[in-house]
C-alpha cells in the first residue's frame, strides 16, 4: 500500500497527539505482541509503537518486521517511536484515531 505525501502529512498531524499503545522490548516481536499490534491497528487504524531495544540497527529491523507482519505502513519513525497506519476492514468511528 502506498500513500501520497499529502495523506502521510495528514496522518503525521493526527499521530502527533497520540501516545504509544504497544511496546516492543528485548524479546522482540513475539506472537502476543503481534496479536496486540494487529488488534490495535484494527481498532484505531493509526497507532504509535515504542521500541525499547538498545541497538539502533535492531530497532530498524524490528520496525521493518512490524510493518511486514502487520501489513501496515510506517508513516514516521522518530527516536524510539514508530507511527503505523493500516485501514480497518470495518472502521469503528468510536475507536478510530481518524475522523469519519
Amino acid at each position: 500500500m502506498s500513500l501520497s505525501q499529502d495523506r502521510k502529512k495528514a496522518l503525521k498531524t493526527i499521530g502527533h497527539k497520540l501516545n504509544p499503545i504497544v511496546t516492543v522490548a528485548d524479546k522482540g516481536l513475539s506472537e502476543n505482541v503481534l496479536l496486540e499490534i494487529d488488534r490495535a491497528l484494527e481498532d484505531h487504524e493509526l497507532i504509535k509503537i515504542k521500541y525499547t531495544v538498545g541497538d539502533r540497527d535492531l530497532k530498524k529491523e524490528l520496525i521493518k518486521q512490524t510493518e511486514k507482519a502487520s501489513r501496515s505502513v510506517l508513516i514516521q519513525s522518530i527516536g524510539n517511536i514508530g507511527l503505523f497506519f493500516r485501514p480497518a476492514k470495518e472502521p469503528d468511528p468510536k475507536k478510530s484515531n481518524l475522523s469519519y
